[in-house]
């Protein structure tokens, strides 16, 4: 099944905003997999808990997987928050919320989520939201108490009730996706969805094709919105793998280009990882 498996074209953009002292945001991006996550509010150490986390992650390789195995890996990760809590009794309440996808062994991409950073799909023209918000005003919405559009304003739209703390209660929901050819996925953090529309997200995704230009155009619109939060967007497109083996070698090798960091993930445990 090895080469039939999807591969991705990703890339990221990640601004610490105008109205925070770090960026407590952290992203990764591969040719088979990608990740944001945002460290939580109110907690110690977000760019500590959400850098840990991506890095993790990142340096197990999560290429071909089933989804019992994205979720085992998603909690050895989650137990290098709890050592560094151990180490540092400090640091106990620093968590961190995560969105990613991941190359699939039977061709199609798993998302594994938890918390409010959010993955959205692009197909055919139509962006959907693929993730569910584990917040209060989420299950205000599912109870039927807040509309759609009052939730998009509520007051405590920030407030989730599921993250990753190092925690043994800890989980994230992993769900597979076919993954056709010309699929593009965004990933991002709420500092993005709590200031732009859909539907202006989505004019984006279909205008800009390249996916580096793509993020860094979502970010600066956040931003021009008047975002108060660290702002983080990874866009990632599904190549062809048929169409991959017939195509220059450059051109393979740009689709087979290392792991890249971005936000709190660039400037911490850099050292030593390999790339793949």
């Amino acid at each position: 099944m090895t080469g039939t498996r999807a591969r991705l074209r990703a890339a990221a953009c990640s601004d610490i905003g105008l109205h925070r002292a770090t960026n407590q945001d952290a992203a990764f991006t591969s040719s088979w997999g990608a990740a944001v996550a945002d460290g939580v509010g109110g907690g110690p150490a977000g760019d500590l808990a959400s850098a840990t986390f991506i890095h993790r992650l990142a340096a197990g390789r999560l290429d071909g997987l089933e989804p019992v195995q994205l979720a085992d890996s998603v909690r050895s990760a989650n137990w290098d928050l709890r050592a560094h809590v151990e180490r540092d009794p400090s640091l106990r309440g620093m968590a961190t919320t995560f969105t990613g996808i991941f190359v699939a062994r039977d061709g199609g991409v798993l998302l594994a989520h938890t918390g409010d950073s959010r993955a959205y799909r692009l197909r055919g023209g139509q962006l959907v939201q693929v993730s569910r918000d584990d917040s209060l005003v989420q299950a205000l919405v599912d109870q039927g108490l807040v509309s759609i559009a009052e939730a998009a304003s509520h007051p405590r739209r920030n407030l989730i009730t599921a993250s990753l703390s190092g925690a043994e209660r800890d989980t994230a929901t992993v769900i597979a996706f076919d993954a056709p050819a010309g699929d593009r996925w965004l990933l991002c953090s709420d500092g993005l969805t709590d200031y732009v529309p859909d539907a202006e997200i989505r004019a984006l995704l279909m205008n800009i094709p390249d996916a580096a230009a793509a993020a860094e155009a979502c970010v600066a619109l956040a931003l021009d919105a008047g975002s108060r939060d660290n702002v983080t967007a990874v866009v990632c497109d599904v190549v062809d793998p048929e169409l991959r083996r017939t195509r220059g070698l450059a051109a393979r090798r740009a689709e087979l280009a290392p792991t890249s960091f971005y936000g709190a993930a660039a400037t911490r445990f850099m050292e030593g990882l390999e790339s793949a």
